[in-house]
């Protein structure tokens, strides 16, 4: 992909996601809703990925397949993504042991994810992906391709929850607390 090419992408990117956020604000959605087979379907797609980390090494998420699973998809110039990155830090720290484990899928350049991850430390893994993650997270319930989405997932593979916007850290506990 040419750097103009990858530029035109992160500015439709940026307006989807401001015109998400203004929809978000008047409607107040809260999740989005997918059907069992709808579910299935997502979760399956999600195992049967493979995504670059910021060292560049592809990394198949079939490996975190039996954890409790808080998928986040994200970009370093999102600012509710950037507010909600802190209290993913800190959930990982608290929740590691207990078989939680968050993903940070970034539809961003790999240079400033990098940057980004390392100047606030974070603690879980972080994927970089493009084109491909925004179809990701469309089949995981997320049409609209706004950032932040975030999916959990159970031990079986099951997706239990997914929350389009800023999702607070209150919201996580209470949803990982019952998969645990």
């Amino acid at each position: 992909m040419s750097k103009l090419s990858q530029i035109l992408l992160y500015a439709v990117v940026a307006l989807l996601a401001v015109s998400a956020g203004i929809v978000y604000k008047v409607k107040q959605i809260d999740g989005t809703r997918l059907s069992s087979t709808e579910k299935k379907a997502g979760a399956e797609a999600f195992f049967a990925t493979s995504l670059p980390d910021i060292a560049g090494n592809l990394q198949p998420f079939s490996q975190w397949r039996g954890n409790v699973l808080l998928v986040n998809f994200w970009a370093t110039w999102c600012a509710p993504c950037r507010e909600e990155i802190p209290e993913f830090i800190d959930a990982q720290e608290k929740y590691r042991d207990r078989g939680v484990v968050l993903v940070g899928i970034a539809i961003d350049q790999k240079e400033r994810v990098e940057m980004f991850s390392n100047e606030f430390g974070i603690n879980y893994p972080i994927v970089v992906g493009d084109i491909d993650a925004f179809s990701l997270a469309e089949v995981m319930g997320n049409p609209q391709g706004a950032l932040p989405y975030t999916v959990m997932i159970n031990r079986n593979g099951e997706i239990v929850d997914s929350h389009l916007g800023r999702i607070h850290i209150d919201k996580v506990e209470k949803i990982l607390k019952s998969l645990l």
